[in-house]
């Protein structure tokens, strides 16, 4: 997440049907001077990732999930799903880890998904604790072997992997936004924007800050928050992405001009991001 300066392919996500009539993406290219800047594209103003349920048929109802490697569970007790994007533990790459209770098997079905992206795993490890069996992979540009800087591509590999989610284990629909629009149960719950949003900015030493957002999930937000960051000239250096069930968590390490973000300054962002998150929107994009 590193700002880079150069012309680089941004990848956008886009919504088409498979022949199993499930939601499925695919990328297009658009140029635009790279992925964390201080000033974004205007491009962006149209958000990128467009999902309308009228587009996109919903995933067909079974009482168990079946990936390639053959794993399968009932839906009793129906875990929280959680994806995590890592930008800060390895400088080399970038981690996805994905936890779903005990009832992921090897996912050799998603990371086929990520390769389409234009990926690389470079590295797969499973481990388990209390909350679960978690899937933890390394993740790299094919094209480069660097890990993923572009705020675009990043969100296309969290739409991705919960995209297989719905696919594979349909009973996760009712514990995630997109269950709303694309899964076979929608969240029996809708989440209370002004309820849900957090944010907090915290000094992280003298060359950074810490910024927290906790709001409700929704398809293109990383790339939104990114988006209403640099548009106030806030540089986003590294950070991580956290979808839990309905619910989306971000910590972003951001500096203004390579030193930590001043407190009116904070105040600024905070407020920013706080009308952004809570403001009506009535755009074909929202479920």
């Amino acid at each position: 997440m590193a700002v880079a300066m150069a012309s680089v392919a941004n990848c956008v996500a886009y919504f088409s049907s498979n022949t199993n009539n499930l939601p499925v993406f695919e990328l297009k290219n658009h140029s635009w001077p790279a992925a964390f800047v201080i000033k974004s594209p205007n491009f962006l103003d149209k958000r990128s990732v467009r999902l309308s349920s009228s587009m996109v048929p919903r995933a067909s109802p079974t009482a168990t999930a079946l990936e390639n490697d053959g794993s399968f569970h009932d839906t009793d007790t129906v875990p929280t799903p959680k994806v995590i994007i890592d930008q800060d533990s390895d400088p080399d790459a970038t981690i996805v880890e994905i936890t779903f209770g005990d009832r992921l098997g090897a996912l050799l079905d998603t990371m086929n998904a990520l390769k389409n992206l234009g990926l690389n795993v470079t590295k797969a490890n499973v481990y388990l604790d209390s909350s679960g069996k978690h899937n933890k992979f390394s993740i790299t540009k094919a094209d480069t072997g660097r890990k993923i800087e572009e705020p675009e591509l990043l969100e296309a590999i969290r739409l991705t992997i919960i995209n297989n989610l719905l696919e594979y284990h349909p009973e996760s629909s009712s514990q995630l936004a997109m269950g709303a629009a694309f899964g076979v149960e929608p969240p029996k719950e809708k989440v209370d924007v002004d309820i849900a949003t957090h944010i907090s900015v915290d000094d992280d030493g003298p060359d950074r800050s810490l910024l927290s957002v906790e709001t409700a999930d929704r398809p293109g937000l990383l790339v939104d928050l990114v988006k209403t960051i640099t548009d106030i000239n806030i540089t986003v250096e590294s950070g991580e992405f956290d979808t839990e069930g309905l619910l989306a968590k971000a910590k972003f390490h951001v500096s203004y001009k390579g030193k930590a973000i001043i407190k009116p300054l904070q105040q600024v962002l905070a407020n920013s991001l706080r009308y952004f998150l809570r403001r009506p929107t009535t755009e074909e994009a929202s479920f």
